[in-house]
């Protein structure tokens, strides 16, 4: 029972009034709610003391051991030049294997270039790797180069290469890996997060399980598989939904994990100007971006998953790949998500609904990008990271950081989607805001009523009259999982 708390979130609307009520759950659901002391306590007590209950929070989209690998990494988001990148790594700490690795840089704001002659004389004969925070590209010095088997004249590398050494750096031992995964699950209930997307370039279906049997039990998970395990996928029997666990993993890990959607990259990043656009980027007219996924190719990709009964999520940032990545959804009745939507053309935002699509995104990416924006795409005539254009035209919202390209933290992407800042600037297209009401909706996936899973955040404040930093900061006093206690302040 959880004695004496406000409903703040979806499940609020079938209640006569804001006053407390208690929550009776049993075998992982809510089956009752009645007003504070109607009915006698059953089983063991929660007193809520008069916070303020919401549904769980999910994160729909997670790269789940680059982010939870994150804080073995030197962070690179605040510096503001290729020359500090270099001098920063030169005195990072070597990991067990004699690497060194930083994470989070964003080039596009420098005023310098990355170079390779920059980054060796800073590093030496250590293999350093820098990793964008967009992670489309990495920065590499000789000794990586060489003990990667790449070249590259200045260093860099994009899109599928990046991706190779993402994976590379990602395929740490798997202790070692299941560690951090455990670490940063437990650290995200402290947020609120009863679920996220794993959007991990490796073979999930192994690696989540393995993960449970060994105690991970902090929030639910569904795992993609990408195009190049795809046949993979299929001979295994994979289907979106489907449930995995080991029979003798712990009872409290049985029933998290669950095969999601096959997961396609369809065009570049903003930063490094390889997001599939109608217009060309300033300075460079032949430079589209990159569809990196042909529409031929994607509309094969997405029949032969739908045939396998996998869902697809698109990856489609520039209003060219959404375009593209809508029409393969029309020629194959997939269904799905697309991933991001950063840039959409007025005519597709309806094309959404009519699909019956998620649009998954990641409200805090319009803040971090916003100047960014002002700079890549001045000419662009679509809408640049919609919120409520997508909700008005009837596309379904979900919420995700993309971490570790961002924080995760629920609360963070609700904030940027209610405010549109995060500074002492006005909003950024304050048209785009939602509703409190409407943002905590685009992050949980469940209701408080009765036959809902009980998956619960207490908040220490009421998150519908808390202004942008309260939201970000908004203390979570308690976080259940299936009935379960994942985190108590």
């Amino acid at each position: 029972m959880v004695r004496a708390v406000r409903v703040a979130g979806p499940g609020r609307e079938f209640l006569l009034d804001d006053e407390p009520v208690d929550l009776y759950l049993a075998e992982g659901r809510i089956v009752d709610i009645a007003p504070t002391g109607a009915l006698p306590a059953r089983g063991r007590v929660l007193d809520g003391d008069g916070t303020w209950a919401v549904p769980g929070l999910w994160d729909n989209h997670v790269h789940t051991v680059q982010w939870a690998l994150a804080a073995e990494r030197e962070p690179l988001g605040a510096v503001t030049s290729a020359a500090e990148a270099a001098r920063t790594m030169s005195s990072a700490g070597l990991l067990p294997d004699g690497r060194r690795v930083g994470s989070g840089f964003r080039d596009a704001f420098w005023g310098d270039v990355p170079s390779l002659p920059l980054l060796d004389d800073a590093t030496g004969a250590v293999p350093t790797y820098l990793i964008n925070a967009d992670v489309h590209s990495v920065w590499l010095n000789s000794a990586a180069l060489a003990r990667e088997c790449f070249r590259s004249p200045d260093g860099m590398l994009r899109e599928e290469d990046a991706f190779e050494i993402s994976r590379r750096l990602n395929a740490v031992d798997p202790e070692h890996g299941d560690r951090a995964v455990r670490r940063a699950g437990e650290q995200a209930a402290t947020r609120g997060i009863t679920g996220l997307v794993d959007f991990d370039m490796a073979w999930n279906a192994d690696a989540w399980p393995r993960r449970v049997a060994d105690g991970f039990a902090a929030h639910r998970v569904e795992f993609a598989v990408y195009p190049f395990d795809l046949e993979r996928a299929i001979a295994a029997g994979l289907r979106t939904g489907q449930a995995h666990d080991y029979t003798d993993a712990p009872s409290e890990g049985r029933g998290l994990v669950h095969t999601g959607s096959l997961k396609v990259i369809s065009d570049g990043s903003l930063g490094t100007r390889t997001a599939a656009c109608f217009h060309a980027y300033p300075g460079d007219p032949a430079n589209f971006g990159v569809l990196t996924v042909p529409p031929e190719e994607l509309t094969a990709l997405m029949t032969t998953a739908t045939g396998a009964g996998l869902a697809v999520a698109v990856h489609a940032i520039g209003d060219r790949a959404l375009t593209s990545a809508l029409d393969a959804f029309t020629t194959t009745g997939a269904v799905g998500s697309i991933e991001h939507a950063q840039l959409v053309r007025h005519a597709d935002l309806p094309r959404f609904r009519r699909l019956g699509l998620i649009a998954s995104v990641q409200p805090q990416h319009a803040l971090d990008d916003r100047d960014l924006v002002a700079r890549q795409w001045p000419a662009q005539t679509a809408v640049a990271y919609p919120l409520a254009s997508l909700r008005d035209a009837g596309a379904q919202l979900r919420f995700g950081s993309d971490a570790p390209v961002a924080d995760l933290d629920p609360w963070q992407a609700i904030s940027a989607a209610v405010t549109r800042t995060d500074d002492a600037r006005e909003p950024w297209h304050p048209e785009e805001r939602l509703s409190v009401d409407e943002a905590i909706e685009a992050s949980v996936r469940s209701a408080i009523r009765p036959g809902e899973p009980a998956d619960l955040v207490l908040c220490g404040a009421d998150p519908r009259t808390a202004g942008g930093s309260e939201l970000r900061s908004m203390p979570v006093v308690a976080t259940l999982l299936a009935g379960r206690i994942t985190h108590l302040s």
